[in-house]
Formats: C-alpha cells, structure tokens, sequence
C-alpha cells in the first residue's frame, strides 16, 4: 500500500487519467447492457409481431423495395429524426425498427423512445440477422 501511495504522489497526472478511464469504462458498459435490454433477436422479433407489434424499416426507399421483412413500413431514418410523425398514432404499440446490421436502428429506438414512444424495440443485427435465420423476406 505505501508503494501505491508514493507512486499516487509522484504521479497523481497518471492516476487521474486512470480513473477518468476507469469511470468512463464504467458509464459506458452501463449504457450498453441498457441499449441490450431494448434488442430482439429475429425469434424474439417474429413473436412480438405475431402479437401485434409494428415493424418499421429505417432504411431508404430504394433499400426497402429491394427486400425487407414481410408486412414492415418503411419509415426513413431521416423521417424518425424530423419527429416520427408517420407514427404518432403507434405511440403506445410495440414497434420493431431495423436497418440492415442493427446499428441504425438502435438510434432510431432511442429517440421514439425520447419523442415518448413506449415500447420500442431494435432488431438486433438488422436484416442480415434475420437473413442469416432464414426468415422471410418481401421484395417491391
């Protein structure tokens, strides 16, 4: 312990940035598992639409009539960030959104869930998970 204590004194520069690190690690992991708790797999996904939920791809148009998950409306990313109002009437429902590797989508989750969407949802890994399920796909 009194080597700790010397090194601190001789170094407090070195130990102040190791603990900005550490906490910022720390806030970090957080904020990940929390981001998770809102990601379906595919499987999770089919479940909570056979229940009823929406599932919105945030891709562009042209994206979306190349393929994408059977009964989903396309709602642009662009769309979300201008205030969602193509789902104002969706705000208590359960909505899936996806793009094609999850990463787009989990941003578009976040801020339905800031516009006061209450159960929204983030396919994780996007259409190429559920590609890789070999779940159905729509084209047109």
């Amino acid at each position: 312990m009194q080597q700790f204590l010397i090194y601190a004194n001789h170094h407090p520069m070195l130990l102040g940035a190791t603990v900005v690190v550490a906490i910022a690690l720390a806030v970090h992991e957080l904020l990940a598992q929390r981001a998770n708790f809102s990601a379906l797999s595919p499987a999770e996904a089919v479940a909570l639409v056979n229940a009823g939920a929406l599932i919105v791809d945030i891709r562009t148009r042209e994206a979306f009539e190349t393929g994408h998950i059977p009964k989903a409306r396309n709602v642009p990313g662009s769309t979300i960030a201008e205030g969602a109002q193509a789902l104002e009437r969706f705000k208590e429902k359960a909505i899936i959104a996806y793009c094609d590797s999850g990463a787009t989508a989990g941003a578009a989750t976040r801020h339905l869930t800031r516009l006061g969407f209450t159960q929204v949802y983030n396919l994780r890994g996007g259409l190429a998970a559920w590609r890789q399920d070999n779940l159905p796909i729509e084209k047109g």
